[in-house]
């Protein structure tokens, strides 16, 4: 199991990363204790206890608790992995959205994963604050280890809706692998829109990244297609070692998702990305 002093340093690695995309997408880590604005007598600690109800302040500035809520995994099936015995939550990540012109707030709780566990347990947790805060749907987005909103954290597919993005991760001596969701919001539930994984290598002979990025050209109704764009380098470290060095690269990987009426879902122009997961996997 992974420990929290683990987690924690994993987050002091991503947290550029994190603060740039607070700065970008409004995710915020408010103290769980700390009110809602808008609603004073009620507490982030209050919507978190809508997915671990036994959730309450610790001695060492963590939330513990026990089982959450059950959920569906946002990839279906049997994905997905298990909560731990005991949980330990530090905070939370927080992000307002706009879905089928409604204000929305999203939560993601990463609340670690069971011993013997490959992947972690994510609750992204979906509110209205309109009235009295009410849960409307919660998902694991888990893939991994640790999970995070991305930067971004959301991409607008229309004047009145959000697309979220999720990753989990996890690294070791010279590898890193992310897996990346892209999810609507469709009434008041949360959809998939795919799983695009990445990779990073980092060896004496020459380092290899894949950079994610997304945007949405055109206009359609009622959702904006996705471009969705893997930038994979290679570089050449120009050291003298072992492993023979690959010549310099550099190439993009991209799919389009349009929303299809008659199937009601996005659906991509191609298979590009699990080709890329395939070749990946081929390093690992």
């Amino acid at each position: 199991m992974i420990s929290i002093l683990s987690r924690l340093l994993l987050a002091c690695l991503l947290l550029p990363c994190a603060w740039s995309a607070a700065h970008a997408q409004a995710v915020s880590f408010p103290e769980l204790n700390g009110a809602i604005p808008g609603h004073q007598d009620v507490t982030y600690l209050d919507l978190a206890k809508m997915v671990v109800p036994d959730l309450a302040a610790g001695d060492d500035g963590f939330y513990k608790g026990s089982a959450p809520i059950e959920v569906r995994h946002i990839l279906g099936g049997d994905q997905g992995g298990s909560p731990p015995e005991t949980i330990s939550l530090p905070n939370a990540a927080v992000l307002a959205i706009k879905a089928g012109g409604k204000d929305r707030l999203t939560m993601l709780f990463d609340l670690g994963q069971a011993q013997n566990s490959a992947e972690g347990f994510a609750v992204l947790a979906l509110y209205d604050l309109s009235g009295k805060p009410k849960l409307l749907d919660a998902v694991n987005v888990g893939t991994d280890q640790n999970s995070y909103f991305r930067d971004p954290s959301k991409i607008a597919i229309g004047p009145d809706d959000d697309a979220l993005i999720t990753m989990s991760m996890h690294f070791n001596s010279n590898q890193g692998y992310v897996s990346t969701i892209l999810i609507l919001v469709r009434d008041d539930r949360f959809e998939p829109i795919d799983q695009i994984n990445t990779f990073d290598e980092n060896v004496c002979a020459y380092k290899r990244t894949q950079d994610l990025s997304f945007q949405t050209p055109g206009s359609e109704k009622p959702y904006a297609a996705i471009k969705a764009t893997v930038s994979d380098v290679t570089k050449p470290s120009g050291e003298s070692c072992d492993e023979a060095a690959p010549k310099a690269a550099s190439h993009d990987v991209t799919v389009t998702y349009h929303w299809e009426e008659a199937r009601s879902r996005y659906v991509p122009d191609s298979d590009a990305f699990e080709k890329l997961a395939a070749e990946n996997a081929k390093h690992f």
